[in-house]
């Protein structure tokens, strides 16, 4: 891992910016010593660099984290193939007309999962060996079928936060009751992108003994302020072992 610009900010956050052979990422961490990792992503490869995921990094490391996200296989600014910008542009075309169908699902959001997975493994195993960060990790972001993926394949991945959660491909869904971790999933109940009951449907099959489902009115990019802070509590208690 290879450092490439740091800056400091005036809440203490440290931002750090790295490339680990072909995958770009970004540390964000405030504090001397150690602290658990989140492993943060945005929806269905949006840039590490997007202004919502960043807010939402600078916010939960300035509580104590190290916050880590990356651009992936296919994700962000990363070279694609035209097959994978075929894809991009049918799923966004789709989304436009009204709506994406099973078939959107699984030809656009399937293989990017399959794709970003082993990139965000390699950035674990990294990230876990610098001097201020440690586990247990957890995962947090509106890219809920990677997120499936990684807390099935990854045993340090210690409890998980997903936002709406329509867009799940039938291969990840099937893996949602092997999914165990303490979970958190965020609704808003009047999205106008993310099927209600697709998101309903898949907190009903994860396996975790502790699951926590939190609805709220409003649109996609409505999520309340609120949420954000009871996110970082439920990290609290799970990374941490903290009463919150």
């Amino acid at each position: 891992m290879r450092f490439t610009a740091e800056q400091r900010h005036e809440d203490g956050v440290l931002t750090r910016e790295f490339r680990l052979g072909e995958i770009p990422g970004t540390l964000w961490t405030s504090g001397d010593g150690p602290a658990p990792l989140i492993l943060m992503s945005h929806n269905n490869g949006l840039p590490k660099a997007d202004p919502r995921l960043v807010a939402r990094a600078r916010y939960t490391a300035a509580r104590g984290y190290a916050v880590a996200s990356i651009d992936a296989a296919g994700c962000g600014d990363r070279p694609r193939t035209p097959d994978e910008e075929r894809a991009r542009a049918g799923f966004r075309a789709a989304m436009q007309a009204g709506g994406a169908t099973e078939e959107d699902y699984e030809s656009f959001i399937g293989p990017l999962v399959e794709g970003a997975a082993p990139d965000w493994l390699t950035a674990l195993d990294a990230l876990l060996e610098l001097p201020d960060v440690q586990g247990p990790v957890g995962y947090s972001g509106g890219w809920a079928a990677l997120g499936i993926r990684l807390a099935v394949l990854e045993p340090r991945i210690a409890a998980a936060g997903f936002f709406a959660g329509g867009y799940v491909p039938l291969a990840r869904r099937a893996e949602a009751p092997e999914v165990t971790v303490p979970l958190l999933l965020l609704l808003q109940w009047d999205d106008e992108g993310n099927p209600r009951q697709r998101a309903l449907d898949l907190f009903d099959a994860f396996g975790s003994g502790q699951k926590t489902l939190h609805a709220n009115l409003g649109g996609h990019t409505g999520t309340p302020w609120f949420e954000l802070e009871d996110g970082v509590r439920f990290f609290d208690r799970h990374l941490k072992g903290r009463d919150a």
